[in-house]
């Protein structure tokens, strides 16, 4: 598995397509209305599946572990919400704590992890 992290509009899809060669119908984008859904070459948006997980009472950092064998050959990308201002919000707090666990597993697992800032990408492992 391949991770890529990076902040808002920083080039994060962008970079996975032209590195993996990726069509639109490879990528999997999660919403916070639906959680997510393995098995796609991409799965963009991470940060939606956790607000979903949050928001269900459920653990993302449980689920990924649940589904390894789905996702263990695919691209993941997700948003950094997990640094700079803390909401002050309880369920938004929660949801950037939930994102930060679940990153800080991805990247433990992922052979590769890249960060994209200004469409850079610089390898973290």
């Amino acid at each position: 598995m391949d991770f890529i992290i990076g902040g808002a509009y920083q080039g994060k899809l962008d970079c996975a397509k032209k590195r993996y060669s990726l069509t639109e119908g490879e990528i999997y984008t999660c919403t916070e209305a639906d959680g997510i859904a393995f098995g796609a070459r991409c799965i963009d948006r991470l940060e939606e599946f956790t607000l979903w997980c949050v928001r269900n009472d459920r653990d993302a950092v449980a689920i990924m572990k649940e589904n390894r064998a789905s996702w263990q050959d695919s691209v993941l990308i997700c948003q950094d919400i997990f640094c700079g201002v803390v909401p002050m919000g309880a369920d938004m707090r929660a949801w950037r704590e939930a994102t930060g666990r679940l990153a800080n597993y991805l990247a433990a697992e992922a052979d590769s992890v890249t960060r994209v800032f200004c469409g850079i990408e610089e390898k973290l492992k």
